[in-house]
């Protein structure tokens, strides 16, 4: 029985794997008509502008990448740090705002992109760590760093009592390490203001 050749690039795919076009154009001389058909019938999904993958089938359905899997494929790199807004309720310092959108600190994009469904913030801060460096510290700096685009922001001073509160729990020397390394101006003053009264 004779396979098509859209049904052969599928067949080249590997299940949950990313391809950039220019990866799958060494098994087609016609990737994009191939591509298409495929798209047309579900077979394949588009993560992202010119980055496609093969579902994983589970009994649950068709499972796709996970998020930092789509990033890296988008920004062609592995120095990103993916992160969201919702991570600061974590702090337990009084918010509770929820949001869908990801932010993913980088060095190469700026600005908001729908990939894979899901909507990402891209932003480039002066630095950031790591994904292995990420602890409490960070975080907690890092919600400085955001302090004005936290949804729906608490009673100012009961917040900045907590937020007090939790600077002190925190282990001052990782603390201050993050914000030395990774604060905003705004957030290292706020910081002092927080851990010296001024």
């Amino acid at each position: 029985m004779r396979v098509k050749n859209a049904d052969r690039l599928f067949e080249k795919m590997e299940e949950g794997r990313l391809y950039r076009r220019e990866d799958l154009s060494e098994f087609s001389k016609s990737v994009d008509r191939e591509l298409k058909q495929l798209l047309t019938a579900k077979k394949v999904r588009k993560a992202a502008p010119g980055v496609y993958y093969r579902p994983e089938m589970t009994r649950f359905g068709p499972v796709g990448p996970d998020d930092k899997e789509v990033v890296r494929a988008f920004l062609k790199t592995d120095d990103f740090l993916l992160t969201s807004l919702n991570y600061f309720n974590g702090l337990w310092v009084g918010l509770t705002q929820l949001t869908n959108e990801m932010l993913v600190y980088n060095r190469k994009r700026v600005g908001r992109f729908k990939l894979n469904g899901m909507t990402y913030r891209f932003q480039r801060p002066v630095n950031y760590p790591k994904p292995e460096e990420f602890n409490e510290e960070y975080l907690f700096v890092d919600l400085l760093n955001n302090y004005h685009e936290v949804h729906e922001p608490p009673e100012t001073e009961k917040f900045m009592k907590s937020l007090k509160r939790k600077a002190g729990e925190l282990r001052q020397d990782e603390l201050f390490k993050a914000a030395s390394l990774y604060g905003k101006v705004s957030a290292n003053k706020m910081l002092r203001e927080l851990t010296t009264g001024g």
